[in-house]
């Protein structure tokens, strides 16, 4: 009789990867939604056009390699690259912009360095990251102006006419920028009261935003009840975010607040559908909770002091450089063990 040979503590997930990214994909669903609700078309044409372009993307590359096509595209990791980047571009961005993020993501952040499993850094964020630095003014004009302020914007096919073609309508009609965007330019010369009333702010803290962030709050959640994440990383994240928010930007005259912070921009989305790239992100509890908290501590300090008014990708790029070091000092316990073997004492001799 030939048994199989398994090494302790032989334990099985009973989820596949496959199921685990199409969860993933369904939790962002309320985002999406929220975003279409509230900004109009362009993110839902925006992720089906990702979706598809990082499916066909990987199928090609995987080709030439050699391997076999669909049963790694059965995995969904593509189309979770696709998605995430699709959430993540603005809604007018020319097609011709996130072509280049997914391909980007793809083949150079992902097939380059092995294929899944293998990269170091998170895909999506490596090629939002590239086309932000290499076209900031695509990533930076092309945002929806939120619901009731954009009565004038393009219904689907419009919407679609823009993105495709850009010679659709005047873009400076519907399109405005972020609510990070406009305090970090305008409280310099005036205060806090007189910057809020941009109608990007409308009665609450940031209007349609704080909606967008809260459906993708919830989607994470339902995420960490469903044991798809842990919470180490997203609560991390968030407490250092707003750790550094409480020690610094107290006075709303000088820095954005800590409730802009959380609920404008790509906070939620960041913390509990990016930064838990389980790939590229630390592996102990403990060295989440580090990986995180410096993810948190690095988007205030982008955002307040840096060139962009929003940095979740660069944040989350620059942890992902420290989580070699973070996984050599900070090692979960092995089994059968009372304690982790850490830093020096724990190398193993040459």
């Amino acid at each position: 009789m030939a048994f199989r040979q398994q090494s302790s503590p032989h334990a099985r997930n009973a989820r596949s990867t496959s199921r685990v990214m199409f969860l993933v994909m369904v939790a962002a669903v309320p985002g999406l939604l929220a975003q279409t609700l509230f900004f109009g078309w362009g993110n839902l044409i925006n992720v089906i056009w990702c979706v598809a372009l990082a499916l066909a993307a990987e199928a090609g590359v995987l080709r030439m390699r050699g391997k076999p096509v669909m049963f790694f595209l059965k995995d969904n990791t593509a189309a979770v690259t696709g998605l995430l980047l699709g959430l993540a571009l603005p809604p007018f961005a020319p097609w011709w912009v996130s072509a280049i993020a997914v391909i980007t993501a793809i083949i150079m952040a992902k097939q380059l360095y092995g294929g899944l499993g293998s990269n170091p850094f998170n895909p999506a964020m490596v090629g939002y990251a590239l086309v932000l630095i290499s076209f900031p003014v695509a990533l930076t004009t092309n945002w929806a102006a939120p619901a009731g302020l954009n009565s004038g914007a393009p219904g689907l096919l419009e919407t679609l006419g823009v993105i495709f073609s850009g010679k659709l309508l005047a873009v400076d009609a519907f399109t405005m920028a972020t609510p990070l965007d406009v305090y970090k330019n305008e409280i310099t010369a005036k205060i806090a009261s007189e910057v809020r009333q941009h109608p990007s702010f409308g009665e609450g803290i940031a209007r349609g935003w704080e909606w967008v962030n809260l459906a993708f709050l919830a989607g994470g959640i339902g995420l960490v009840v469903l044991r798809i994440i842990t919470w180490h990383i997203p609560l991390s994240m968030l407490g250092g975010l707003a750790i550094m928010s409480l020690a610094f930007g107290t006075n709303p005259d000088q820095y954005a607040p800590l409730s802009l912070h959380l609920l404008a921009g790509a906070t939620m989305l960041g913390a509990f559908f990016i930064a838990t790239d389980p790939v590229s992100a630390a592996t102990s509890h403990q060295g989440k909770l580090i990986y995180g908290a410096g993810i948190g501590v690095l988007l205030y300090i982008i955002r307040t002091w840096g060139s962009y008014p929003d940095a979740v990708a660069f944040a989350v790029l620059l942890m992902n450089f420290s989580v070699p070091f973070i996984d050599h000092y900070t090692p979960p316990r092995t089994y059968g063990h009372k304690k982790p073997r850490r830093g020096l004492a724990g190398r193993n001799p040459e």
